[in-house]
């Protein structure tokens, strides 16, 4: 079944700075990354570098500029503009970026750049809301808690938010994005699979039970994970055809603008 990644990366992945085989296993350059998707025929991977992130605070102005070089020379690319709210210059190279045909949105990592959300999501999201804005967030650890997003995405509902990873939660609860949609009035949030905790039986399942297929999106984190075994993830579960379709590119190519791809 073809796919659209919504949560893709390349480059090193080293939190901390760690260095060692976990790293080396779990990096990847773009070239890479397109290859283990047109193996599981994903037609497109929406990326952002983890240069951006990685060691903690990244190098964020850089890699915007080296995700937009990506997505020009890869035609299976499109990328988010990340935003850390820290620096006021990344405010305006997001706005210019917004304005590339390849650029789909907005990407922030609170964990990784360091801030609480409770701080800065009201200046996030009426940035996003001005400029009709997707955003994509991390999800689900201390400082990116699902339910702490909502409020925001309530008032600023020109705005669409995407919780990453289903199931993420450092006590263990595998409900926590799934609630944190369900206290929305908006209409306006979505829950992206690129979790390796979307491998427990019965959570995609009970997703969809719970919210509709219609609000999940299909991610892989690649390359922090493996391309193929996220994808199998949805096209095996236990859900009907047609919701498969929705989560794995029907819902990203509306959201995203990007229907031809899909034909």
């Amino acid at each position: 079944m073809q796919a659209i990644d919504v949560h893709g990366h390349y480059g090193i992945h080293s939190p901390g700075g760690r260095t060692g085989l976990e790293t080396e296993m779990r990096s990847a350059s773009i070239e890479e990354v397109c290859r283990r998707a047109r193996a599981v025929d994903i037609r497109l991977t929406v990326v952002s570098p983890l240069q951006s992130f990685h060691p903690y605070g990244g190098k964020v102005l850089e890699a915007n500029e080296d995700a937009r070089e990506k997505a020009e020379s890869w035609d299976e690319v499109r990328f988010w503009a990340v935003l850390d709210p820290r620096l006021d210059r990344s405010y305006k190279q997001v706005e210019e970026l917004l304005e590339h045909p390849r650029c789909k949105g907005i990407k922030i990592h609170p964990v990784n750049h360091r801030y609480e959300i409770r701080d800065h999501g009201e200046a996030i999201f009426a940035f996003a809301a001005e400029h009709r804005a997707v955003v994509l967030t991390h999800s689900g650890c201390p400082l990116s808690f699902p339910e702490d997003f909502i409020p925001f995405a309530d008032k600023f509902r020109q705005a669409v938010l995407i919780l990453a990873h289903l199931g993420n939660s450092p006590d263990g609860n595998l409900a926590r994005q799934v609630h944190a949609l369900q206290m929305g009035e908006g209409g306006n949030i979505y829950i992206d699979t690129s979790s390796i905790k979307s491998m427990t039986p019965r959570l995609v399942e009970w997703a969809v039970q719970e919210v509709g297929a219609e609000r999940l999106l299909f991610g892989t984190d690649t390359p922090v994970y493996f391309t193929a075994c996220q994808k199998a993830r949805i096209e095996y579960a236990e859900i009907a055809e047609a919701e498969k379709r929705a989560v794995l590119y029907e819902n990203a190519a509306r959201l995203l603008g990007e229907e031809e791809v899909t034909r």
